[in-house]
């Protein structure tokens, strides 16, 4: 496998693994057979949900959401300091009913999270949520990790709302999702394959999806930052000189009339 840099090149895709924020590089042709993750998995080349196997049969093997981040109205954010990830589905359209999507998207969001608070034959049947963001550069993307509906801390009505919003007067209802990033990378080729053969817990799934399976335990992908900012509340001095140099610099003149310093020489010339 040819990896270019921190990436994958295009030619190379249909056998590589997903790995954490790994770029997947797409071609540059200019048109939709440039995208990557047709090429790295079974499902289509455009939208923000894709899947593999059949919605109506009940047969979904996999699904990919892709998010731009970049739409200011359903605004996906990825918090990698809690492992956690807010998506929104796909009715964006007034006049349509929550689930009338073209691609049932909100239609896998409800199955999927319904089942997530189900019994361990219940979760058997959720697919794993595979989630990639475009980088901006033409429709190469990265891969940012394996999701699974809800959270340690959340309750049914919580990690999946149906909520309102308009558009030119007219309203409508879409869903707001939130998935936990499991702690696995990478994805090895053998657990896609058996993935797409209908096999997710088969004798190469990961411990982290095989235990939310079994238990709905949480082991969720937390990354602390390497550059601490402290808040404002720890910035702001407690101490009685501490609050004074601050009042000092917030009053015009006050610093210009003081000395700097108690032993500064005379100018008396004595």
């Amino acid at each position: 496998m040819t990896v270019a840099g921190s990436g994958v090149s295009f030619d190379q895709l249909g056998g590589a693994d997903l790995v954490v924020d790994r770029f997947y590089y797409g071609g540059r042709v200019g048109n939709s057979s440039d995208d990557p993750v047709a090429r790295l998995l079974p499902v289509g080349n455009q939208g923000g949900f894709r899947y593999s196997g059949s919605l109506r049969g009940g047969t979904v093997r996999l699904v990919v959401l892709v998010s731009s981040g970049r739409d200011p109205d359903w605004p996906d954010v990825l918090d990698t300091q809690t492992g956690t990830f807010t998506y929104y589905g796909d009715n964006k359209s007034p006049g349509r009913d929550l689930h009338d999507t073209t691609r049932g998207g909100n239609v896998l969001l409800r199955d999927a999270f319904a089942a997530c608070h189900g019994d361990r034959n219940s979760r058997s049947a959720v697919p794993p949520f595979l989630l990639f963001t475009n980088t901006g550069t033409y429709r190469d993307m990265r891969f940012r990790g394996l999701l699974v509906p809800g959270s340690v801390t959340s309750r049914p009505d919580d990690d999946l709302q149906a909520i309102w919003r308009s558009k030119k007067g007219l309203r409508f209802q879409n869903y707001r999702a939130r998935f936990s990033v499991l702690d696995h990378s990478p994805l090895r080729r053998d657990w896609i394959e058996e993935l797409i053969l209908g096999h997710p817990l088969g004798p190469h799934a990961p411990a982290v999806w095989r235990k939310w399976v079994e238990g709905r335990s949480y082991q969720t992908l937390v990354a602390k930052s390497t550059t601490v900012i402290r808040t404002r509340d720890a910035q702001t001095p407690t101490d009685a000189e501490g609050q004074g140099i601050i009042v000092a610099i917030h009053t015009p003149g006050s610093l210009a009339a003081r000395p700097t310093s108690r032993h500064a020489p005379s100018n008396s010339g004595a």
